[in-house]
């Protein structure tokens, strides 16, 4: 297993992918309960659910069964197959997109099928080494701005989710577009769980205690049950102030549960031609590939900063593996019926606690196909407790920030705005999106064009459609 996983190579030990293969598992197990809520309560056009659902939540067992069923696979084969510490599960943001903007426009199965397609064209630019070449065509500086922007956008997150940042509903007509939440203010008992997880993992990192993202999780999570069983706070949909953000965490009432994979297979690749013609199709398509596309490339390069396996050119290794995997990962969520599959940035925090190699993706595997019997026991662990180390996590890719080269203005600038921009605008993609434009730009004002690479001119290009997608799509269609 040693020389399979080149463990020690890496300078690990089996010990430390494990427990950074189960610390990846508890920061993203979210997706488990969360997608199902996605997708599970939208009809498509016909107003039919995914799943065979009615809109009374019948069909969300199904849909977390294969969330936790393509998980589990992909990130077992992303170990095996490509030795590097990223877990995949259904991507959040595409779920939402394709629930609210593509499934009202076709059915389910069309919409599925359209997750297959994108995932099988990016495959094809995988394995014609046009991925791995726009990789390699972006300067290391820029590759250094795109870890330390992820690194703010899931300490971002992990705010947001415990409440100490929040969502301002109606934005247009609100002077700020976020807002300090209940948490900031210490208003409510789960947020103050947090805040203790949160000076908890910051204490026993601080100390060097082994294993200090695990135990943090796990002696929050025991706190959480406690503080649930006096106080009987509930969901936050039920309790907007003081209750918890998503799993409430009680002792379930069992703890295996017989698993239905109703989704599975339910795809027609070519249906969304017909259901929306060609043009808006192919739209959709592109729309899908390019925020794909780039997230990975931000994930795999952030993962590998942190873990210290990137080559003197911000390469990390077996990037081919990895994007094949992360490519079929892609189309087995369209084919499962759960989504687009992809890299999860929160797999940092598996390598904050040592994961340097392939074992911990399997670890975190397992762990997924295990919950596919155990959702009961999954659903202990709220997300106030594991969303600390999502901070903590971001705090260290955050260091990364003093290899820029801040004094010069044709890197520093497209380096703030990738790194600003992906928490400002929750996203990954318009952040590398963003910071590509400004370094064409500022290259190409200053007669420098023929430092840039053509294929990232190329890249530019697709970014500018990308950005102008919404009135392209009106004047075609």
């Amino acid at each position: 297993m040693d020389r399979f996983f080149k463990i020690g190579e890496r300078g690990s030990t089996a010990e430390r992918e494990i427990r950074g293969g189960v610390v990846t598992f508890f920061t993203m197990a979210y997706i488990i309960v969360l997608n199902p809520l996605i997708l599970g309560f939208a009809p498509d056009v016909n107003g039919h659910f995914l799943g065979g659902g009615t809109g009374d939540g019948s069909n969300l067992p199904a849909i977390a069964a294969g969330t936790s069923l393509v998980a589990g696979v992909m990130t077992i084969l992303m170990g095996v197959v490509a030795n590097y510490p990223l877990a995949l599960a259904t991507g959040l943001g595409l779920n939402a997109f394709l629930a609210v903007s593509v499934a009202a426009q076709m059915s389910w199965s069309d919409a599925m099928g359209l997750i297959v397609l994108e995932g099988l064209v990016i495959l094809v630019l995988v394995l014609t080494g046009f991925r791995t070449a726009v990789f390699h065509a972006v300067p290391a500086q820029l590759k250094l701005a795109i870890s330390v922007g992820i690194g703010l956008f899931i300490a971002f997150i992990g705010f947001v989710d415990a409440g100490f940042v929040r969502r301002v509903p109606d934005a247009a007509h609100s002077t700020v577009p976020v807002q300090p939440g209940t948490g900031f203010y210490l208003q409510g008992w789960p947020v103050f769980v947090f805040a203790i997880g949160l000076a908890l993992v910051i204490t026993l990192w601080v100390l060097r205690v082994r294993g200090a993202i695990l135990l943090a999780i796990l002696a929050t999570t025991v706190l959480a049950i406690i503080v649930e069983s006096i106080g009987n706070f509930g969901s936050s949909a039920d309790n907007p102030v003081g209750g918890w953000s998503l799993n409430v965490p009680k002792w379930p009432d069992k703890i295996i549960e017989t698993p239905h994979f109703d989704t599975l297979g339910h795809f027609n690749l070519l249906g969304s031609f017909q259901s929306v013609g060609v043009v808006t199709a192919l739209l959709l398509i592109f729309t899908l590939m390019l925020a794909d596309f780039f997230d990975t490339m931000g994930t795999m390069t952030a993962i590998g900063a942190e873990a210290g396996l990137l080559d003197s050119e911000g390469i990390p290794p077996s990037t081919q593996r990895i994007l094949v995997v992360d490519s079929l990962a892609a189309a087995a969520g369209g084919a499962a019926g759960v989504s687009s599959n992809t890299s999860y940035i929160e797999s940092a925090s598996g390598v904050g606690e040592g994961a340097r190699t392939g074992l911990a993706s399997v670890v975190t595997g397992v762990l997924f196909l295990f919950s596919i019997f155990l959702a009961p026991l999954v659903s202990v662990i709220p997300s106030e407790a594991a969303v600390p180390a999502l901070v903590l996590v971001g705090f260290l890719m955050m260091q990364q920030v003093a290899g820029i080269s801040w004094d010069d203005l044709e890197i520093a600038i497209p380096a703030f705005l990738t790194i600003i921009l992906m928490p400002f605008t929750y996203s990954i993609s318009i952040g590398i999106g963003a910071g590509f434009l400004a370094y064409v730009l500022i290259k190409a004002v200053k007669g420098k064009s023929a430092q840039v690479h053509p294929l990232l001119w190329v890249v530019a290009g697709l970014f500018l459609l990308y950005f102008a997608i919404h009135p392209i799509t009106v004047l075609f269609t």
